[in-house]
């Protein structure tokens, strides 16, 4: 681990430490135990989230190959628990999946599907995060400071967007080129052909399985309302009521977007107390019940992950 990684690292845990002693910590084990009768149907939504991109991933998967769901299921988990608890994140996270499946499917088809895979859940995930900044936008006197900041995540996600459908559209081999410059005869040099091939799938997809699209499409858009039901039932259980649906869509939102801009962090510690604790404050529940509802998606977090790790193991 880099000196930077670690220093990350170490700062995260300061962060939800500092945070956490501000708002109460009697208050918080308090909200986090009246959580507790409800924490399996938080772990049960979980697991329904990995299974979902596990079958989207099999839909991904090109004949002759096949991916059975099962094998999918538990190499999402594998690979979540390296990418949650890792610096490195999805470096090691995506390859460690199809690693684990290669029983199953050859390295190559296996990635290839993973990246078609993770270019759905991406664009899908910069829908969301738009859709709940705008809301979050409209719906509520944001702070200045708060405010400009969403508006620089939409322009970001927007862009993203943009590039995407551009790349998708013009379908430049920009990663073999990159490799093509290499100096002949290198390994990366060699590499550039083969990598141009998945590339071609990659832009092929919609055209070569445009009856997977929507399906495909559809399974990453549950992963997503299963969010916004976890952040529901948790939120429900907390306030002791049910929170405004357009609430929990917008604290799921500031979750993926959590997620995205600070991977780098395992398990995104401190910076997920503060963000959503920030966003409940602006929603007018308190900056409390945010900090639970992080903590709580946290545990979550770590039992699959000890599941997932588990699992790894069994890589041979």
């Amino acid at each position: 681990m880099t000196p930077s990684r670690a220093a990350s690292i170490a700062a995260g845990i300061i962060v939800f430490a500092a945070f956490i002693w501000r708002l109460g910590p009697a208050q918080i084990w308090q909200g986090v135990i009246n959580v507790g009768w409800m924490f399996p149907v938080v772990i049960a939504l979980g697991g329904l989230r990995f299974f979902v991109r596990a079958v989207a991933w099999n839909l991904c998967t090109d004949a002759p190959h096949r991916l059975p769901v099962g094998a999918a299921f538990r190499a999402v988990l594998a690979g979540d628990a390296v990418g949650n608890v890792t610096p490195l994140g999805p470096l090691v996270g995506e390859p460690a999946k199809a690693a684990y499946v290669r029983h199953a499917v050859p390295l190559q088809p296996a990635l290839t599907a993973l990246a078609i895979e993770n270019i759905f859940y991406s664009l899908s995930s910069a829908t969301i995060i738009v859709a709940g900044t705008i809301a979050l936008l409209f719906a509520f006197d944001l702070p200045s400071g708060l405010r400009e900041f969403s508006e620089v995540a939409a322009g970001g996600m927007l862009l993203l967007l943009a590039v995407c459908g551009w790349l998708l559209w013009k379908r430049p081999a920009v990663l073999s080129r990159v490799l093509a410059a290499a100096r002949p005869g290198s390994r990366l040099h060699a590499g550039a052909t083969r990598l141009q091939s998945v590339e071609e799938e990659i832009y092929t997809f919609a055209s070569r399985r445009r009856a997977a699209v929507l399906p495909v499409m559809l399974l990453e858009g549950t992963f997503h309302a299963l969010g916004v039901l976890e952040a529901h039932v948790v939120m429900w259980t907390i306030l002791g009521g049910p929170p405004p649906l357009m609430s929990s869509f917008i604290l799921e939102a500031v979750n993926r977007l959590i997620t995205v801009a600070f991977k780098f962090i395992p398990m995104q510690f401190g910076i997920g107390e503060v963000g959503t604790g920030a966003t409940t404050t602006v929603l007018g529940l308190g900056a409390n019940p945010g900090a639970i509802l992080s903590i709580v998606r946290k545990a979550r977090m770590g039992v699959w992950a000890l599941i997932g790790g588990a699992l790894l193991m069994r890589i041979r």
